[in-house]
C-alpha cells in the first residue's frame, strides 16, 4: 500500500498570520514567501542569443514595478488585464503584476486566430491587453476602433514605447490585499465543440492544487522546469509556472518546438524537470531509439534486453539503475539532468511510458482539466502504475464515479480546494457540471482501483482533443 507523504506545504505554518491569514496564500502572498527564502535564487530565464536570467529578487522588484504602473493607470480590485504571447518571462512578470494591482488576469492562446481572440477579448473587457510582436500592429489597430480591446501593451522590445519593462511609475512596496476566494484567472477552454467557456479559478483554487499535488510528487528549490508547452493553458501554468515559485526553483521558458532549439535549451538550462504532452515525448523518444538503432542490429538487441532489465530492476526494488546502465544514450538526448519527466493533455502509450522508465528517467502521467485548476490525480514515481493516469489526492480532495456499471465504470466526479469557481456569466453551463454542493462533473469515463488510482476509458460528452 503507497503510504501519502506528509504535507508538503508545512513550512507555509511559519508564514501564517504574518504573510497571510487565510488558509491558503493568495498567489502575490505565495511569491512573497517564496522571494523571502530564497532571494537570490534564479527564478526566471529566458535563452535569446544570450542567457537572460532575473533572480526571485529582481522578479520581484519588476512585478512591484508594474504593477504600481497598473494601479496607477486604473487597474483594482476585480479589473480584467488580458495577456497573449510566446512563453517568456515579459509574459510571466505581466500575469503576477496583474495579481499584485489586484487585477484579474485573462490568459489568451497566442496560437488562435485574430477573430477568435477578438470574440475573447470582447467577453472580458479588460482594461489593459499585453501581446506579442506579431500580433501587436494587429490589435493596436483594432484597438481604436473597438473599445472592448483596451489599450494595447507589448510583450516585446520592439515596440520601447509601450513595451511592459520600458512602462514608469511607483513600484508597489506590497501588493493590493484581495481574499484567496477572489478570482485570480479566467482561463478560456478552446471551444472546438462549442463557445468557449472561461473558467473562473480563485487564487485558493490554483494555490491550493499546486501545493496539493505535491503530496504524489516532491519537487525542490533546486529543481529547473522547462516551460515548453503554451503557458496561457492551465497545465503549462501550474504545473510548470506556478509550482516552480511556490517552491523557489527556476523556470527555463521554451518558445519554438523545434527539436534543435529543444535540445540545447534542455542541455544549456540543465533542465531537472520536463513536464509535456503524448506528442512532445513521443518525438523525444523516436530521436533516442533512432540513435539506438543505428548501433546496429547487435547492440540494439543488447540495448532492448539491459532496458527490460533495468525496468524489472526498478519496479521489483525502486532501484533507478537506468541513468547508469544508458548514460551515453542519455548524454546524446541532453536529458541526464533530467530528473522527472510527466506527461498529461491526452493518453500516452504504454510502451512509451515503459521506455522511459527503462532509461532512468523517472516518468510519470497526471491527469486534470482547466476546471480543477488541473491537476486531481498523479503517478507517483515511487508507486507508479504504467496503466494509470495516477493516485487522486486523497485525503485532501474526494473522487467517485457517477453510476458505475457492473465493471465500475462511470463519470469521474471530484470535489475539493481546486474545483473552479464557474464559468464567466455562463450560470446555465456552470449548473450544468457543478453541483452546489461542490462535486464536478468532469465529462470523463473512469474506474478507481483499491489504492484510489485512476484508469481512464473515454468520454461521457463528445469532445476533440487535439495533438
Amino acid at each position: 500500500m503507497y503510504e501519502v507523504p506528509k504535507k508538503p506545504w508545512a513550512f507555509l505554518d511559519a508564514w501564517r498570520g504574518k504573510k497571510f491569514t487565510g488558509e491558503w496564500p493568495t498567489l502575490p502572498e505565495m511569491f512573497e514567501i517564496t522571494a523571502e527564502r530564497f532571494p537570490d535564487r534564479n527564478c526566471l530565464t529566458v535563452f535569446e542569443a544570450e542567457r537572460i536570467t532575473l533572480t526571485y529578487r529582481e522578479t520581484l522588484a519588476a512585478i512591484r514595478k508594474l504593477a504600481g504602473w497598473l494601479v496607477a493607470h486604473g487597474v483594482k480590485k476585480g479589473s480584467h488585464v488580458a495577456v497573449s504571447g510566446k512563453n517568456s518571462s515579459e509574459w510571466a512578470i505581466v500575469y503576477l503584476s496583474v495579481l499584485y494591482a489586484g487585477g484579474t488576469i485573462i490568459p489568451i492562446d497566442y496560437g488562435l486566430h485574430d477573430y477568435e481572440i477578438t470574440s475573447l477579448l470582447k467577453t472580458a473587457k479588460p482594461l489593459f491587453f499585453f501581446v506579442d510582436a506579431e500580433k501587436y500592429e494587429y490589435f493596436l489597430t483594432e484597438s481604436k476602433k473597438q473599445s472592448f480591446m483596451g489599450e494595447i501593451y507589448a510583450l516585446n522590445a520592439q515596440y520601447p514605447d509601450r513595451y511592459v519593462y520600458q512602462l514608469e511609475a511607483e513600484a508597489l512596496s506590497t501588493y493590493i490585499p484581495v481574499q484567496e476566494t477572489d478570482t485570480a484567472a479566467i482561463l478560456f477552454t478552446s471551444g472546438t465543440m462549442g463557445h468557449p467557456k472561461g473558467v473562473m479559478l480563485s487564487h485558493k483554487n490554483i494555490v491550493s492544487d499546486c501545493y496539493i499535488a505535491q503530496s504524489n510528487l516532491t519537487i525542490f528549490e533546486t529543481d529547473i522546469f522547462y516551460a515548453l508547452l503554451p503557458i496561457h493553458h492551465s497545465y503549462t501554468m501550474v504545473a510548470v509556472f506556478i509550482e516552480a515559485i511556490s517552491v523557489g526553483a527556476e523556470i527555463v521558458f521554451g518558445k519554438s518546438l523545434v527539436v534543435s532549439r529543444m535540445l540545447r535549451e534542455l542541455k544549456e538550462g540543465k533542465i531537472t524537470m520536463l513536464l509535456g504532452v503524448p506528442l512532445l515525448f513521443n518525438k523525444l523518444l523516436a530521436g533516442i531509439m533512432k540513435g539506438v538503432r543505428s548501433k546496429g542490429v547487435l547492440v540494439y538487441g543488447i540495448i532492448r534486453l539491459l532496458m527490460g532489465i533495468s525496468y524489472l530492476v526498478k519496479k521489483t526494488t525502486g532501484k533507478n539503475i537506468g541513468k547508469t546502465l544508458f548514460k551515453s544514450v542519455l548524454e546524446k538526448a541532453n536529458l541526464t539532468t533530467l530528473r522527472i519527466a510527466i506527461s498529461g493533455g491526452g493518453p500516452l502509450s504504454k510502451d512509451v511510458f515503459r521506455a522511459y522508465n527503462e532509461f532512468g528517467i523517472d516518468f510519470v502521467q497526471g491527469y486534470g482539466l482547466t476546471e480543477t485548476s488541473p491537476i486531481i490525480a498523479l503517478n507517483p514515481k515511487e508507486h507508479f502504475k504504467i496503466e494509470s493516469v495516477g493516485r487522486y489526492f486523497s485525503p485532501y480532495m474526494e473522487m467517485k464515479i457517477l453510476d458505475p456499471d457492473e465493471n465500475g465504470r462511470g463519470e469521474i466526479c471530484v470535489k475539493g480546494p481546486m474545483i473552479m469557481q464557474g464559468y464567466y456569466n455562463m450560470p446555465e453551463e456552470t449548473a450544468e457540471v457543478l453541483s452546489e454542493d461542490g462535486w464536478f462533473r468532469t465529462g470523463d469515463i473512469g474506474w478507481l482501483d483499491s489504492e484510489k488510482y485512476l484508469y481512464l476509458c473515454g468520454r461521457a460528452k463528445n469532445m476533440i482533443v487535439t495533438p
